[in-house]
């Protein structure tokens, strides 16, 4: 089997005004992604995402132009089922044949950043091929699920303290039993993130999990004030207090700190989750296959996880494919235990492609179908393809 195409489609999706929400972001009016579509000689297609940015939106021309004209020409005529040797080559470029001699890493300057994400694109896009071509599901090909199903967390929480309990509630009435909440520099102050999240502790009760996210948009003392009053609130977990840059911050934040630290989704392959273990900055893993490296890197992600005892919460805000790539590396992983919704409009995971959201006691089900079990509506892909493909 060979690699005749690779493909890669700007898909841009406005939102209409009533799913559109407030944060930090500003309102996010739309959201983006990057379709790779790989084609083989024996009429095989694999489905992958790469995301420009970490919210819903952003410019995903860059993105497209790399997997087109940088990615694409190592992989015409290779086999899609040499994966990892696929990865390196793309990872190291001009100097892969060195990298695979000496058994370590010689990347060239795309070590990070956008070219990381086309990576992961392209990646997703063949573990996809991969399944298809054995017939299989890529959990199956991963040894099989470490649990039959993992828990869901919704994930969504921007209202003010008088509708934050009527917001968050309406996701435990879907049948979640974890929700998560923005706080942070929206809020104005530590004391209103406070209130919020006080108030949606009283509005659920204590039967229900609450997670934070503050998008990294408090420093450290901000952050230190914040986990001294909310860990009496009983939150789960509290997601990027603190800019993902501020490695020393984030560590001293979770040194103070009774609730676990999370975060993650900002950042590219396993050196920078090995980066931060190093620095005891983090206690639930989050990254996001679609910008990460892939499902080749999230394996290698999952296992410093593990073999640190440590938490994999993958991060999914894109289409159904990363969705499902995340769902399934969770599945996967002894160390996976939450996978996130995203909640209000979400028009890439819930109409790009069919794919089984049904919650059981909060959790989902095992992801099932061939390859990642994602097809795309191709209608759906003409219609909101940025320019044309």
């Amino acid at each position: 089997m060979k690699i005749t195409h690779v493909e890669a489609a700007w898909l841009h999706v406005p939102l209409d005004a009533a799913a559109q929400h407030v944060s930090d972001f500003g309102r996010i009016t739309a959201f983006d992604a990057v379709l790779v579509t790989i084609r083989t000689d024996t009429g095989l297609v694999g489905y992958g995402e790469a995301k420009p940015a970490v919210g819903s939106a952003g410019d995903a021309s860059a993105l497209v132009t790399i997997v087109r004209n940088e990615l694409a020409p190592i992989l015409r005529g290779e086999d899609p089922r040499d994966i990892g040797r696929l990865w390196t080559r793309m990872y190291n470029g001009s100097r892969a044949a060195l990298a695979q001699r000496f058994g370590r890493a010689m990347p060239v300057l795309g070590r990070r950043g956008i070219h990381v994400a086309a990576m992961s694109g392209v990646d997703l896009a063949l573990w996809d091929l991969l399944g298809k071509a054995h017939g299989t599901s890529v959990l199956a090909l991963l040894g099989g699920a470490s649990r039959r199903n993992v828990a869901a967390y919704a994930s969504g929480g921007w209202a003010p303290p008088e509708r934050i309990g009527e917001e968050l509630g309406r996701y435990v009435g879907e049948g979640f039993r974890a929700v998560k909440m923005r706080i942070g520099a929206m809020d104005g102050s530590v004391a209103a993130s406070l209130e919020r999240v006080r108030a949606a502790r009283k509005a659920l009760g204590d039967g229900v999990e609450i997670m934070v996210d503050a998008h990294g948009t408090l420093n450290v003392g901000a952050a230190k004030r914040f986990c001294a009053v909310a860990a009496d609130l009983g939150v789960r977990f509290v997601e990027e207090p603190v800019p993902s840059d501020d490695r020393v911050g984030l560590a001293e934040v979770r040194a103070s700190s009774a609730m676990p630290i999370a975060a993650g989704e900002s950042e590219f392959t396993a050196f920078d989750f090995a980066e931060l273990i190093e620095r005891r900055a983090i206690d639930v893993l989050q990254p996001d296959l679609a910008i990460a490296g892939g499902l080749s890197e999230g394996l290698r992600i999952a296992a410093l996880a593990s073999a640190h005892r440590l938490e994999l919460a993958p991060h999914c805000w894109g289409s159904a494919i990363s969705f499902q790539a995340a769902r399934t590396l969770a599945c996967a992983s002894p160390a996976g235990v939450y996978v996130e919704v995203p909640m209000g409009g979400a028009p890439l995971l819930r109409q790009m492609a069919r794919i089984d959201l049904a919650l059981k006691d909060g959790a989902l089900a095992a992801p099932t179908g061939l390859g990642f079990g994602v097809e795309p509506d191709l209608d759906f892909v003409e219609r909101y393809t940025h320019g044309g493909s």
